[in-house]
């Protein structure tokens, strides 16, 4: 049963990271904009999405969406899938902050000497902002994607059969508290490996 709960705790830790990270890259871009809404509206997503609770958030899409007048009929989602679209909107808004704090960090006189060399803006971006903004922001991508490790567990506020959902159901039926041992030393070294799989990356980047 710890086995199977596993399998969904990953496959929402990996859908997120895959979907979220790319999101939050596009979303820096949309708050950095000149167009003065869509950098507004981009913010203020951003606001709301880091200042509410991630449960509360997940109560929304899965419990509230189908309530909303005339189009909640067709917002009515599954349980995994209403949690893979939440856990990706709120971390995207993260890493949205987090990658907006590393291309402040590029010195403004890279843009000034790829535009004297005759670059294109889509060739400075990926060719001489992104990698410098990657070394910057790796540390705290590192942060998010541990704690996104433990926040797996909030799943199961919504009736998803992840990790925590079963060691709650063996513990209660059991009255043995050995499976919270087993989840946490799952987490554990998910996250040790995580930890690992960072620094190594970091190292990469180092030069």
């Amino acid at each position: 049963m710890l086995l199977k709960g596993i399998g969904f705790t990953l496959t929402l830790f990996i859908f997120t990271i895959v979907t979220s990270i790319p999101l939050g890259l596009g979303l820096t871009f949309l708050a950095n904009s000149r167009i003065k809404p869509i950098s507004w509206l981009t913010r203020a997503y951003v606001l709301i999405m880091r200042g509410t609770p991630l449960m509360l958030q997940l109560f929304f899409f899965y419990f509230g969406l189908p309530f909303l007048p005339y189009v909640g009929k067709y917002l009515v989602m599954d349980r995994f899938p209403a949690a893979c679209l939440t856990f990706s909107l709120n971390y995207a808004a993260y890493f949205c902050e987090i990658f907006r704090g590393g291309l402040l960090s590029v010195d403004r006189g890279q843009y000034e000497a790829a535009r004297v060399l005759g670059l294109t803006g889509v060739q400075t971006t990926f060719r001489i902002v992104l990698p410098q903004m990657v070394k910057v922001v790796l540390p705290s991508v590192a942060n998010e994607a541990i704690t996104l490790v433990k926040d797996t567990a909030l799943a199961s506020a919504i009736g998803i059969s992840d990790l925590m959902h079963y060691t709650r159901s063996l513990v209660n039926s059991r009255s043995d508290v050995t499976p919270f041992f087993f989840a946490a030393v799952f987490y554990f070294l998910f996250t040790l490996a995580l930890t690992r799989l960072f620094t190594r990356l970091e190292e990469k980047f180092k030069f």
